[in-house]
């Protein structure tokens, strides 16, 4: 969770990408839901490898852990040096059944992942434009090696970025040996995928997890579309709202607290937590916590916490305690 997350700014000035919300649910937080349902295992320990993202953060991140009865752990990657560099930053966390993921996309698979035949997993989307993602090379069942995107239609199992690990202390192992012997890639960066070619020349048997659908987050549209995905599913019952004069057209997401008078919600809407909304239109947007809508008409938009929006029609992106339309 280390990464700065420039796509997604103007938000990202203040909130680290991961602890956006996607439909009142901090997008890290879905990940580990995913895998609390998915895997059948209980999560003891949940390690954060951050940037400097403060006291606050951390403490949020912890909060977290503790609603899945795990124990949070926190981790510094002060320096981009690559996804290896990354995991191993949380090396002291690694014992025992381990489960990588970097927290910059939501994914989803039918059932539940079965993981005790092999040593290892790694989740996998079938795609069609292979070329623009590291891809598994598959035998009879088993993942054989990898290739960062050919040219060839080599495979179009496409790595997602989520692995497990039967015995973390040989993953950690071969991360410190890559980072701490300088083996970077020709591209200059500590490569995760290094490390596992290593326990695959050992003969461990890595096995896919496969993932229906995979959701990404990495820019402001597609955090957008992402959020309108999952309101499909997820949606609030517009009976249960407080709103005076209000039409409400699903799917939308109506956090708690949220005052709501004389205005159109939806379709594709968020309205965080505390958020108020007068006399507007609100379509195809998120508003953030305790956000400020008044006299407006958005559509594509997104507005950061504790920001206000007066008078203005169209489509705009603003950042926490921003102001448009305010003397």
């Amino acid at each position: 969770m280390a990464g700065r997350g420039t796509r997604l700014r103007p938000h990202t000035h203040t909130t680290p990408k991961p602890l956006l919300p996607i439909a009142g649910t901090m997008m890290v937080e879905r990940i580990v839901k995913t895998f609390s349902e998915t895997l059948e295992k209980p999560i003891e320990e949940i390690a954060f490898v951050l940037g400097d993202f403060g006291a606050a953060v951390e403490q949020q991140l912890r909060d977290m852990a503790q609603r899945f009865n795990a124990k949070g752990s926190i981790y510094y990657q002060h320096q981009a040096l690559g996804t290896a560099h990354a995991v191993y930053c949380a090396k002291d966390s690694m014992q025992g059944e381990v489960i990588v993921a970097f927290a910059d996309t939501l994914f989803n698979t039918d059932g539940i992942v079965r993981v005790e035949e092999a040593d290892a997993a790694i989740w996998l989307k079938e795609v069609e434009n292979y070329q623009s993602f590291g891809v598994a090379l598959m035998e009879e069942g088993r993942i054989t090696g990898f290739v960062e995107k050919p040219q060839e239609p080599v495979s179009k199992h496409a790595i997602i970025g989520v692995y497990y690990f039967k015995e973390g202390e040989g993953l950690r192992d071969e991360l410190i040996n890559i980072v701490e012997n300088d083996l970077k890639s020709p591209r200059g960066e500590y490569e995760l995928t290094d490390a596992i070619e290593a326990l695959l020349s050992q003969g461990k048997v890595f096995r896919p997890a496969t993932v229906q659908e995979w959701l990404d987050c990495g820019t402001i549209q597609n955090w957008l579309d992402t959020t309108f995905h999952v309101l499909k599913t997820s949606a609030t019952d517009p009976e249960t709202v407080q709103h005076s004069g209000c039409t409400i057209h699903e799917p939308v997401f109506i956090g708690p607290d949220v005052v709501l008078e004389n205005s159109t919600i939806g379709p594709n809407a968020v309205i965080e937590r505390g958020a108020v909304v007068r006399n507007s239109t609100i379509q195809n947007s998120i508003l953030n916590e305790q956000a400020q809508a008044e006299q407006v008409s958005l559509n594509n938009s997104s507005v950061g916490v504790l920001a206000k929006v007066k008078d203005f029609n169209g489509s705009l992106h603003i950042g926490d305690h921003s102001l448009v339309g305010f003397a």
